[in-house]
């Protein structure tokens, strides 16, 4: 952000103290008459592994790089229980029932600020993918190898508690 939503004055980045804590450099607008901070919060999104037929579900976005694969995951809902989010994703990207559903974590992803709540589903029904994906892959747990941000650290945590 450039400019103020609220008045159009440039925004300029200033130090913020926030409830007598550390200060935080945000955007504030430039103006007297205008008090807009823009504090840039991370928006929540829920994540699944999904534990299909004994194995796990990998996808691939339509937006993704050609060979990136990872779980299923999408935005939280305005007034949505993060359990309900993710059986709603599930269910719209791949079709699937969820049977069982486990909380495995937060985890910060900084690189698209994003607070992730990542979860194990155990589904079933016949996967059909919507336009959001192109394709899934299913592996063996053992083949499943966690990558190092995203929804990346979660999967190496679940692979530890599974092990």
């Amino acid at each position: 952000m450039k400019y103020c939503p609220l008045c159009r004055s440039e925004l300029s980045k200033t130090s913020v103290a926030e409830d007598n804590s550390q200060e935080r450099p945000r955007l504030v607008c430039s103006s007297p008459d205008c008090a807009y901070t823009f504090w840039n919060n991370p928006t929540p999104v829920v994540a699944a592994i999904i534990e299909y037929e004994g194995q796990v579900m990998l996808v691939h976005h339509v937006a993704w790089p050609p060979k990136a694969l990872a779980l299923v995951s999408g935005f939280l809902e305005a007034n949505e229980h993060p359990d309900d989010a993710v059986k709603r994703e599930i269910k719209e990207e791949t079709a699937l029932d969820t049977e069982a559903l486990s909380f495995i974590g937060h985890y910060t992803f900084v690189e698209q600020n994003q607070i992730l709540l990542v979860y194990e589903a155990k589904c079933s029904g016949t996967i059909v993918l919507n336009e959001e994906l192109d394709r899934y892959k299913l592996l063996a747990e053992e083949k499943v190898l966690p990558w190092p941000i995203g929804t990346g650290p979660a999967v190496r945590d679940w692979l530890q508690r599974v092990k």
